[in-house]
Protein backbone atom coordinates (compact mmCIF):
# COMPACT_ATOMS: atom_id res chain seq x y z
CA UNK A 1 0.00 0.00 0.00
CA UNK A 2 1.20 3.46 -0.78
CA UNK A 3 1.67 6.01 1.19
CA UNK A 4 -0.77 8.41 -0.55
CA UNK A 5 -3.16 5.52 -0.24
CA UNK A 6 -2.61 5.67 3.80
CA UNK A 7 -2.83 9.08 4.13
CA UNK A 8 -5.90 8.81 2.12
CA UNK A 9 -7.38 6.82 4.42
CA UNK A 10 -7.00 9.50 7.46
CA UNK A 11 -8.02 12.86 5.74
CA UNK A 12 -11.64 12.77 7.00
CA UNK A 13 -11.12 13.14 10.55
CA UNK A 14 -8.41 15.36 10.14
CA UNK A 15 -10.60 17.85 7.90
CA UNK A 16 -13.32 17.03 10.44
CA UNK A 17 -10.88 18.53 13.52
CA UNK A 18 -10.11 21.83 11.79
CA UNK A 19 -13.76 22.15 10.31
CA UNK A 20 -14.85 22.00 13.87
CA UNK A 21 -12.39 24.15 15.78
CA UNK A 22 -8.39 23.40 14.95
CA UNK A 23 -6.68 25.63 13.47
CA UNK A 24 -4.64 23.91 10.68
CA UNK A 25 -2.92 20.51 10.41
CA UNK A 26 -0.57 18.90 8.56
CA UNK A 27 -0.44 15.03 8.01
CA UNK A 28 2.42 13.28 6.52
CA UNK A 29 2.70 9.75 5.62
CA UNK A 30 5.62 7.82 5.36
CA UNK A 31 6.98 4.10 4.44
CA UNK A 32 10.14 2.44 4.78
CA UNK A 33 11.00 2.66 1.33
CA UNK A 34 11.16 6.21 1.06
CA UNK A 35 7.58 6.36 -0.08
CA UNK A 36 6.29 9.63 0.73
CA UNK A 37 2.37 11.59 1.03
CA UNK A 38 1.41 14.64 2.83
CA UNK A 39 -1.45 16.60 3.05
CA UNK A 40 -2.10 20.51 4.31
CA UNK A 41 -5.34 21.88 5.27
CA UNK A 42 -6.52 25.01 7.16
CA UNK A 43 -4.69 28.20 8.61
CA UNK A 44 -1.49 28.40 10.20
CA UNK A 45 -3.13 31.80 12.01
CA UNK A 46 -6.37 32.84 12.99
CA UNK A 47 -5.54 36.24 14.58
CA UNK A 48 -4.92 38.86 14.67
CA UNK A 49 -5.43 37.88 10.54
CA UNK A 50 -5.74 34.47 8.82
CA UNK A 51 -2.76 32.99 7.48
CA UNK A 52 -3.01 30.33 5.27
CA UNK A 53 -1.30 27.12 6.22
CA UNK A 54 1.18 24.58 3.81
CA UNK A 55 3.55 21.86 3.60
CA UNK A 56 6.59 23.99 4.47
CA UNK A 57 4.93 25.54 7.74
CA UNK A 58 7.29 25.85 10.30
CA UNK A 59 5.36 24.29 13.51
CA UNK A 60 6.06 24.53 17.05
CA UNK A 61 7.43 21.03 18.13
CA UNK A 62 7.07 21.20 21.83
CA UNK A 63 7.77 17.98 23.36
CA UNK A 64 8.96 16.45 20.22
CA UNK A 65 12.26 18.20 21.25
CA UNK A 66 12.70 15.16 23.33
CA UNK A 67 12.91 12.61 20.92
CA UNK A 68 14.30 14.79 17.68
CA UNK A 69 16.95 16.34 19.44
CA UNK A 70 17.38 15.31 22.98
CA UNK A 71 17.18 11.31 22.53
CA UNK A 72 19.74 11.41 19.34
CA UNK A 73 21.30 14.12 21.01
CA UNK A 74 22.29 11.63 24.35
CA UNK A 75 22.86 8.46 22.23
CA UNK A 76 25.12 9.94 19.98
CA UNK A 77 27.35 10.86 23.02
CA UNK A 78 26.90 7.19 24.72
CA UNK A 79 28.37 6.13 20.75
CA UNK A 80 31.03 8.22 21.11
CA UNK A 81 32.06 7.11 24.88
CA UNK A 82 31.77 9.86 26.39
CA UNK A 83 29.03 8.74 28.59
CA UNK A 84 26.67 5.58 29.02
CA UNK A 85 23.22 4.96 29.46
CA UNK A 86 23.51 3.63 33.12
CA UNK A 87 26.03 6.47 34.09
CA UNK A 88 24.39 9.26 37.02
CA UNK A 89 24.29 12.55 35.88
CA UNK A 90 26.82 14.25 37.99
CA UNK A 91 29.58 12.25 34.92
CA UNK A 92 28.44 15.33 32.76
CA UNK A 93 27.37 17.89 35.43
CA UNK A 94 29.35 17.51 38.71
CA UNK A 95 27.54 20.70 40.11
CA UNK A 96 24.32 18.61 40.25
CA UNK A 97 23.18 19.40 44.31
CA UNK A 98 26.48 20.39 44.83
CA UNK A 99 25.45 21.28 48.57
CA UNK A 100 24.63 17.39 49.32
CA UNK A 101 26.86 15.49 47.51
CA UNK A 102 26.26 12.15 49.63
CA UNK A 103 22.68 12.40 50.10
CA UNK A 104 20.96 14.34 46.50
CA UNK A 105 18.43 11.70 45.23
CA UNK A 106 19.30 13.75 41.85
CA UNK A 107 22.66 13.02 42.11
CA UNK A 108 21.48 8.98 42.01
CA UNK A 109 19.39 9.31 38.50
CA UNK A 110 20.77 7.78 35.04
CA UNK A 111 20.44 9.02 31.98
CA UNK A 112 18.76 5.95 31.30
CA UNK A 113 16.59 6.67 33.99
CA UNK A 114 16.10 10.49 32.94
CA UNK A 115 15.06 9.17 28.78
CA UNK A 116 12.62 6.92 30.29
CA UNK A 117 11.22 8.83 32.62
CA UNK A 118 11.85 6.76 35.66
CA UNK A 119 12.75 8.82 38.40
CA UNK A 120 10.95 11.37 41.02
CA UNK A 121 11.06 13.93 39.55
CA UNK A 122 7.67 16.42 38.68
CA UNK A 123 5.63 16.04 35.40
CA UNK A 124 6.14 20.42 35.65
CA UNK A 125 6.98 23.08 37.06
CA UNK A 126 6.69 26.85 36.34
CA UNK A 127 10.15 27.49 36.44
CA UNK A 128 9.63 31.30 34.25
CA UNK A 129 7.47 32.27 37.23
CA UNK A 130 10.83 32.77 39.33
CA UNK A 131 12.56 34.98 36.89
CA UNK A 132 13.92 35.26 32.97
CA UNK A 133 17.66 34.98 33.37
CA UNK A 134 18.32 31.33 31.37
CA UNK A 135 21.90 30.87 33.42
CA UNK A 136 20.19 31.41 37.13
CA UNK A 137 17.46 29.14 36.28
CA UNK A 138 19.57 27.06 35.00
CA UNK A 139 21.54 27.05 38.23
CA UNK A 140 17.95 26.93 40.25
CA UNK A 141 17.15 23.28 37.91
CA UNK A 142 20.19 21.98 39.24
CA UNK A 143 20.27 23.16 43.10
CA UNK A 144 16.65 22.66 43.63
CA UNK A 145 15.92 19.71 46.15
CA UNK A 146 13.10 18.00 43.80
CA UNK A 147 10.69 16.60 46.17
CA UNK A 148 10.10 12.62 46.33
CA UNK A 149 7.10 11.25 43.96
CA UNK A 150 6.32 8.07 41.63
CA UNK A 151 7.76 7.97 38.47
CA UNK A 152 5.48 10.57 35.94
CA UNK A 153 6.35 11.62 32.45
CA UNK A 154 8.50 14.62 33.47
CA UNK A 155 9.81 17.64 31.47
CA UNK A 156 12.48 18.31 34.35
CA UNK A 157 13.87 15.08 33.41
CA UNK A 158 14.95 16.63 29.89
CA UNK A 159 15.62 19.81 31.19
CA UNK A 160 18.39 17.75 32.76
CA UNK A 161 19.39 16.39 30.04
CA UNK A 162 19.59 19.63 27.48
CA UNK A 163 21.99 20.78 30.26
CA UNK A 164 23.88 17.59 30.18
CA UNK A 165 24.32 18.12 26.54
CA UNK A 166 25.37 21.64 26.71
CA UNK A 167 28.60 20.76 29.23
CA UNK A 168 29.66 17.83 27.37
CA UNK A 169 29.30 19.37 24.18
CA UNK A 170 30.45 22.30 24.96
CA UNK A 171 28.08 24.70 23.52
CA UNK A 172 24.51 26.01 24.18
CA UNK A 173 21.80 24.02 22.70
CA UNK A 174 20.59 27.00 20.66
CA UNK A 175 24.12 26.56 18.62
CA UNK A 176 23.87 23.01 18.43
CA UNK A 177 23.91 21.68 14.56
CA UNK A 178 20.43 20.84 13.98
CA UNK A 179 19.37 18.88 10.46
CA UNK A 180 17.37 20.91 7.61
CA UNK A 181 13.97 21.37 8.82
CA UNK A 182 14.83 22.14 12.54
CA UNK A 183 15.31 25.84 13.80
CA UNK A 184 15.65 26.72 17.00
CA UNK A 185 14.38 30.20 15.68
CA UNK A 186 12.63 30.17 12.35
CA UNK A 187 11.09 32.97 10.49
CA UNK A 188 7.77 34.19 12.21
CA UNK A 189 6.22 34.76 8.77
CA UNK A 190 6.28 31.03 7.89
CA UNK A 191 5.27 29.52 11.34
CA UNK A 192 2.35 28.40 12.56
CA UNK A 193 1.00 30.86 15.39
CA UNK A 194 0.53 28.80 19.18
CA UNK A 195 -1.37 30.89 22.15
CA UNK A 196 -2.50 34.05 22.55
CA UNK A 197 0.01 34.01 25.77
CA UNK A 198 -1.77 35.85 29.04
CA UNK A 199 1.88 36.14 30.50
CA UNK A 200 3.96 37.56 27.47
CA UNK A 201 1.05 39.40 26.39
CA UNK A 202 1.04 38.34 22.59
CA UNK A 203 -0.22 35.65 19.91
CA UNK A 204 3.27 33.40 20.06
CA UNK A 205 4.87 33.23 16.62
CA UNK A 206 7.93 31.88 15.73
CA UNK A 207 9.12 31.92 19.93
CA UNK A 208 8.59 28.50 21.69
CA UNK A 209 5.33 28.26 23.53
CA UNK A 210 6.61 26.31 26.53
CA UNK A 211 7.06 29.24 28.87
CA UNK A 212 9.64 27.26 30.82
CA UNK A 213 11.77 27.17 27.60
CA UNK A 214 11.27 30.38 26.74
CA UNK A 215 12.79 31.64 30.10
CA UNK A 216 15.57 29.39 29.78
CA UNK A 217 16.48 31.35 26.52
CA UNK A 218 14.08 29.62 24.23
CA UNK A 219 15.82 26.40 23.42
CA UNK A 220 16.04 23.58 26.52
CA UNK A 221 15.87 19.71 26.50
CA UNK A 222 12.12 19.54 26.58
CA UNK A 223 10.72 21.50 24.13
CA UNK A 224 11.77 24.57 21.69
CA UNK A 225 12.52 22.96 18.75
CA UNK A 226 10.40 23.81 15.36
CA UNK A 227 10.46 21.83 12.22
CA UNK A 228 8.41 21.24 8.99
CA UNK A 229 6.79 17.94 8.12
CA UNK A 230 8.93 16.96 6.08
CA UNK A 231 12.13 17.12 8.29
CA UNK A 232 9.90 15.44 10.94
CA UNK A 233 9.34 12.74 8.61
CA UNK A 234 13.00 12.75 7.33
CA UNK A 235 13.35 11.30 11.36
CA UNK A 236 10.59 8.93 11.22
CA UNK A 237 12.05 7.59 8.06
CA UNK A 238 15.49 7.52 9.56
CA UNK A 239 14.40 5.48 12.40
CA UNK A 240 12.04 3.14 10.01
CA UNK A 241 15.69 2.27 8.36
CA UNK A 242 17.87 1.86 10.77
CA UNK A 243 16.46 2.27 13.92
CA UNK A 244 18.73 0.68 17.03
CA UNK A 245 17.30 -2.18 18.89
CA UNK A 246 18.03 -0.01 22.29
CA UNK A 247 15.38 2.93 20.55
CA UNK A 248 13.24 0.72 20.18
CA UNK A 249 13.76 -1.67 23.56
CA UNK A 250 10.72 -1.05 26.25
CA UNK A 251 12.62 0.54 30.02
CA UNK A 252 8.80 0.21 31.41
CA UNK A 253 5.63 -0.98 30.42
CA UNK A 254 4.70 2.24 28.19
CA UNK A 255 8.16 3.82 27.79
CA UNK A 256 11.53 3.31 25.50
CA UNK A 257 14.32 4.90 25.67
CA UNK A 258 12.80 8.99 25.11
CA UNK A 259 9.87 7.74 23.17
CA UNK A 260 6.39 6.24 24.08
CA UNK A 261 5.52 2.51 23.38
CA UNK A 262 2.44 1.14 21.83
CA UNK A 263 -0.08 0.65 25.08
CA UNK A 264 -3.87 0.68 25.33
CA UNK A 265 -5.17 3.77 25.35
CA UNK A 266 -2.22 5.36 23.86
CA UNK A 267 -1.78 8.04 20.83
CA UNK A 268 -1.16 6.20 18.35
CA UNK A 269 -4.28 4.20 18.23
CA UNK A 270 -4.81 0.72 18.45
CA UNK A 271 -4.30 -0.72 15.16
CA UNK A 272 -0.45 -0.32 15.30
CA UNK A 273 1.69 -3.06 16.41
CA UNK A 274 3.13 -3.59 19.47
CA UNK A 275 6.34 -2.70 17.97
CA UNK A 276 5.23 1.17 17.75
CA UNK A 277 6.79 3.62 19.50
CA UNK A 278 5.38 7.38 19.09
CA UNK A 279 5.83 10.78 21.11
CA UNK A 280 3.48 14.17 21.56
CA UNK A 281 3.77 17.31 21.65
CA UNK A 282 1.28 19.63 23.84
CA UNK A 283 1.15 22.26 21.15
CA UNK A 284 -0.40 19.72 19.31
CA UNK A 285 2.06 17.66 17.52
CA UNK A 286 2.61 14.00 17.08
CA UNK A 287 4.97 11.30 15.22
CA UNK A 288 4.78 7.67 15.43
CA UNK A 289 6.64 4.67 13.80
CA UNK A 290 5.50 1.57 13.18
CA UNK A 291 8.39 -0.40 12.91
CA UNK A 292 6.40 -4.03 12.04
CA UNK A 293 4.22 -2.27 9.50
CA UNK A 294 7.09 -0.59 8.43
CA UNK A 295 5.17 2.85 8.09
CA UNK A 296 5.54 6.23 10.09
CA UNK A 297 3.32 9.37 10.69
CA UNK A 298 3.19 12.93 11.56
CA UNK A 299 0.58 14.93 12.28
CA UNK A 300 1.31 18.73 13.23
CA UNK A 301 -1.50 20.90 14.36
CA UNK A 302 -1.79 24.17 16.12
CA UNK A 303 -4.17 23.15 18.30
CA UNK A 304 -3.45 25.83 21.15
CA UNK A 305 -4.25 28.88 19.04
CA UNK A 306 -5.37 31.19 19.64
CA UNK A 307 -5.75 29.46 23.54
CA UNK A 308 -5.30 26.19 25.61
CA UNK A 309 -7.76 26.37 26.92
CA UNK A 310 -10.90 24.88 24.43
CA UNK A 311 -11.36 21.32 23.77
CA UNK A 312 -10.32 20.10 20.51
CA UNK A 313 -10.69 16.90 20.45
CA UNK A 314 -6.71 16.42 20.04
CA UNK A 315 -6.73 13.03 22.00
CA UNK A 316 -9.87 11.25 20.30
CA UNK A 317 -8.07 12.78 16.50
CA UNK A 318 -4.65 10.99 16.91
CA UNK A 319 -6.14 8.27 17.93
CA UNK A 320 -8.25 8.01 14.77
CA UNK A 321 -5.47 9.03 12.30
CA UNK A 322 -3.19 6.28 13.47
CA UNK A 323 -6.20 3.45 13.74
CA UNK A 324 -6.77 5.06 9.89
CA UNK A 325 -3.40 4.63 8.52
CA UNK A 326 -2.00 1.90 9.52
CA UNK A 327 -5.74 0.00 9.58
CA UNK A 328 -5.79 1.02 5.78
Amino acid sequence: MTAADRLAAALDPVAHAVAAGIPGAVLGVVTADGDRAVHAIGLAQREPEPVPLHRRTWFDLASLTKVLFTTPAILRLVAAGRIALDDTLPVAIPDLRQYDKAGAAERKLTFRQCLSHQTHLPAVEPLYTYGQDPQTLRAFILQRVWQPGRAVYSDINFMLLGIAIERLTGAPLDQQTLPPGFAWRPDPAETAATERCTWRGRVMRGQVHDENAYALGGAAGHAGLFGTIDAVLDSALALLQGATQEVRTRQSATRCLGWEARHDGWSGGNACSDRTIGHTGFTGTGVWVDFDAGVAWSLLTNRVHPSRHVETGIVALRQAVGDAVVGA
